[in-house]
């Protein structure tokens, strides 16, 4: 497949049903119904950040089969601390539709958007344990700045 038949475009409030999908494959913690409302917001134009937050959709003939979700972040670790930088919040394409420029058209998509913005640096991340999604972030160019390992303790009342 080349990258010349993937379409990459905002997406659109008709693409809540697959967009909803596929954050519920991306993060299966939350309910298709959570998914659902918060692609709804994105995708009208309202989502819940008070930065700008997009989801941007991968299209092969007609049928949505990806989306890179990419917004502003005042900071990110390893960026410019004086400016503003695009961050990829999320990011999928359908298992059987990897390897083939999917992600990497999403994700130049995504890199534009935040150029377009004023953005000089593009940040993203990643659970340790992913190593299918650390090495498609290295292979675009993304370079590690920290690993880290969160801890959380709760307070007896």
């Amino acid at each position: 497949m080349s990258r010349s038949e993937v379409l990459v475009r905002a997406g659109a409030p008709s693409d809540v049903g697959v967009v909803a999908r596929h954050f519920f494959e991306l993060w299966p913690d939350g309910s298709l119904a959570e998914h659902e409302a918060e692609a709804a917001a994105i995708l009208s134009g309202v989502p819940a950040s008070t930065l700008p937050l997009v989801v941007l959709v991968a299209e092969i003939d007609g049928t949505v089969v990806g989306f890179v979700e990419v917004g502003l972040r005042s900071h990110a670790d390893g960026c410019d601390p004086s400016r503003p930088v695009g961050f990829i919040e999320g990011w999928y394409v359908e298992p059987d539709r990897r390897r083939r420029g999917i992600g990497r058209a999403l994700v130049a998509a995504a890199e534009a958007w935040a150029r377009s913005r004023g953005c000089t640096e593009m940040a993203s991340d990643a659970l340790i344990d992913n190593l299918e999604s650390l090495q498609a972030h290295e292979a675009l160019g993304f370079d590690v700045v920290d690993r880290c390992v969160h801890f959380r303790k709760p307070l007896p009342t």
